[in-house]
């Protein structure tokens, strides 16, 4: 193939005319190329041409009117250290035109070889200029990548001397470039196995002798020059000549410490609960897959302990959950150092934790410890100024008894928790088959309050409050009952403890107080006179946050006025935190609402609370009524709340009332007001109506 034709000017410095003709006619019918000269026959003049450029080579001699020698030539490099320089050599020695060429000039012709050996020389000078400046700006392009890029990159010769590093590896070894050339790799690049300690393999040698990239050994650390020990990742791989031959190798690789931790605090993110630090429910299973498999093996047991904190709904819906949270890490805290350290605590979500105890002899093993962890949860916790106190209630389960998978043995713990719970605070109970069968009424009854509410099944009766000597009704206390679609008409014994354990009290609770004051205002609109209505309030709702402006609301909406609205609230939820208690009762004071202690005297036996509440009604509990005739103690009991109530200006109710003996009973106390079934069982609102058109006196009197 032939070559196409350079064009170019070329630069004569030369004294001798014959020389110079000599050029001109061999460069003119060259056919290398079309070249034009200039010439000039001082280096003076030289040199002022190359500074305007255009130049495509130099043919220089050495025997210039005004410079002779190599001087001549190392002012024109200067001058042009990037064009062809040929050394015109015809009338100097060739020694020094040798030594010319050994300082930079590409080559130099003798005077007999300037007819026919010139152009093709030129020709080569310049396509060899061309190429090494190729060359050089894709090796300097090389260099500037290695040297930016964010790896380390060290490179050897086939005997294992280091002939390159970039700056991350000089970073990351510690040596510099023009230390670490002609060293032994294993000097610069010291590293080791991680798990071992020992010298890891060489990873160029492995390039080289498998002639193939290879991956560095795991866990491999790297041992800088001062001694510091890091993590290191990536590869080496040999490097060939143009013949494919390996001459080398080159190892890319980088500090993975931040990566290693980042996978390591992700890993743990992903096993904790973020608020205890606790494992979560993805660790805890695995654990327990763990425990399983040993068990099996060994044929031993272990048991699972299922722990929900009593009443903490209350005090996050009271309080804020940053004061839930908090209570939550100082429950998780004191259940950590009740344990063993083989044992596993879990945080399954809100107050419900987990415990593994994966190895146990009997299961009054497991026994002990829940009574240990029921016990590190008595005393009272202090969080942001306020004393808190969160028993517990626990389920036990037992491998293999009572499950054989984790799910199952975690669900059966759960089962057993919620029977401990029914037996009060602070409780534990270990897992009976038969307890599923209570398990799933009470889930199926749990599914079906969720769609109560949606579905309008939800019913308010109503049952008079009546003065004891005239049998006028002074006022009307709505109950709420569940029209269930397949069990019929339940009681809130029912349903109503359920709906406080899985969060739905607080929304039917609203539901309740709404419809009760909608139809205080239907009764009112139809012309009947305006009694007092009373809705009975859950703990869990009254610390609901949001109750007192839920309260303020619906009067708004229903356009009922505060004074026709009585809420009765237990001693329990009113003694849960009394500051906080006073601080709600008077802004519910504030509505013009009618507060009542419901079921006095089963609560706290300290009355100084009556003096600190604005309490306007005590209702004397129904077992005292129900046993005032049998027992003298009880008796005297009713007496002393008439008494102490008619000396605080409290209104007292007697409830429970079912016969004319305990009313008769109750005048004699001065007690003026009753409700129970000797007047009315609660009614709907049809029947309810009838009975405020026909009063009750007669009755009550005959």
């Amino acid at each position: 193939m032939t070559k196409p034709r350079l064009r170019g000017t070329i630069l004569l410095i030369e004294n001798d005319p014959a020389i110079a003709d000599s050029i001109r006619t061999s460069l003119s019918a060259s056919e290398y190329g079309s070249f034009d000269v200039e010439w000039v026959r001082q280096l003076s003049e030289g040199l002022e041409r190359l500074g305007k450029k255009g130049i495509a080579a130099v043919l220089l001699g050495l025997a210039l009117p005004d410079s002779q020698g190599i001087a001549t030539f190392e002012s024109v490099f200067a001058a042009a250290p990037n064009l062809p320089i040929l050394i015109l050599a015809g009338k100097i020695p060739v020694a020094l035109a040798r030594q010319a060429v050994e300082r930079g000039a590409l080559d130099y012709l003798t005077e007999t070889h300037l007819d026919y050996l010139l152009p093709r020389a030129l020709r080569n000078a310049i396509e060899r200029k061309a190429i090494e400046e190729t060359l050089y700006l894709e090796k300097e392009r090389a260099v500037v990548t290695l040297n930016s890029i964010g790896d380390a990159v060290l490179c050897t010769d086939n005997s294992g001397t280091i002939t390159y590093l970039n700056p991350v590896a000089e970073g990351l070894t510690g040596w510099s470039l023009a230390e670490a050339v002609g060293k032994r790799l294993a000097e610069v690049f010291t590293i080791v196995d991680g798990t071992t300690g020992k010298t890891a393999r060489d990873p160029m040698e492995m390039a080289i002798d498998q002639n193939r990239a290879v991956e560095l050994t795991v866990n491999c650390l790297l041992i800088r020059r001062d001694g510091h020990e890091f993590p290191i990742e990536d590869s080496a791989a040999p490097i060939h000549d143009r013949a494919g031959r390996v001459t080398g190798a080159v190892i890319v690789f980088h500090d993975v410490s931040s990566a290693r931790s980042m996978s390591s605090k992700m890993t743990h993110l992903a096993q904790h609960d973020v608020l205890t630090d606790l494992p979560n429910r993805l660790l805890l299973n695995d654990r327990i897959g763990q425990a399983i498999s040993r068990a099996r093996r060994e044929r031993t047991h272990f048991a699972v302990i299922f722990l929900d904190l009593d009443n903490f709904k209350h005090i996050n819906d009271s309080l804020g959950h940053a004061v839930g949270d908090k209570l939550l890490q100082s429950v998780a805290r004191r259940l950590v150092a009740s344990v063993r350290a083989s044992d596993t605590i879990s945080r399954q979500g809100g107050d419900e934790f987990v415990i593994l105890l994966p190895a146990i002899d009997d299961p009054q093993d497991a026994a002990t410890i829940a009574e240990k962890l029921l016990s590190s949860l008595r005393s009272p916790h202090t969080v942001e100024a306020h004393v808190l106190h969160a028993t517990g209630s626990i389920g036990l389960s037992v491998f293999p008894s009572d499950g054989e998978d984790a799910d199952t043995l975690i669900k059966n713990a759960d089962v057993a928790m919620y029977h401990a719970k029914e037996k009060g605070c602070n409780h534990y109970q270990f897992f009976k088959i038969d307890m599923n069968l209570k398990a799933v009424e009470r889930q199926s009854t749990e599914a079906g309050l969720r769609q109560a509410l949606v579905k309008g099944e939800f019913l308010l009766l109503y049952q008079p409050k009546v003065n004891l000597e005239t049998g006028e009704i002074t006022g009307v206390e709505a109950l709420v009952r569940w029209q269930h679609p397949d069990r019929g008409l339940l009681p809130p014994s029912q349903f109503v403890p359920i709906a406080e354990d899985c969060g739905l009290i607080v929304e039917m609770g609203r539901w309740v107080l709404r419809e009760a004051c909608k139809q205080a205002c239907a009764w009112r609109d139809a012309g009947f006179p305006p009694i007092p209505i009373a809705v009975n309030v859950s703990a869990i709702e009254f610390r609901d946050r949001h109750f007192v402006d839920g309260v303020r609301t619906i009067l708004s909406e229903t356009r009922l006025a505060g004074e026709f609205l009585e809420l009765e609230l237990t001693e329990s939820a009113l003694m849960k935190d009394v500051e906080s208690t006073a601080f709600l009762l008077r802004q519910l004071k504030m509505m013009g609402v009618r507060l009542a202690i419901d079921d006095f005297g089963t609560g706290y036996s300290s009355l100084s609370y009556l003096r600190q509440f604005p309490i306007d009604v005590l209702k004397i509990d129904q077992s005292f009524i129900a046993t005032m005739a049998a027992s003298r103690h009880n008796s005297t009991i009713v007496s002393a709340i008439v008494n102490l109530g008619m000396s605080l200006g409290h209104q007292v109710i007697a409830e429970g009332v079912e016969t004319e003996e305990q009313r008769a009973d109750l005048q004699v106390k001065f007690c003026r007001e009753g409700q129970g079934y000797l007047f009315s069982r609660p009614l709907g609102v049809l029947a309810f109506a009838r009975l405020l058109r026909t009063g009750l006196a007669n009755a009550v009197v005959n």
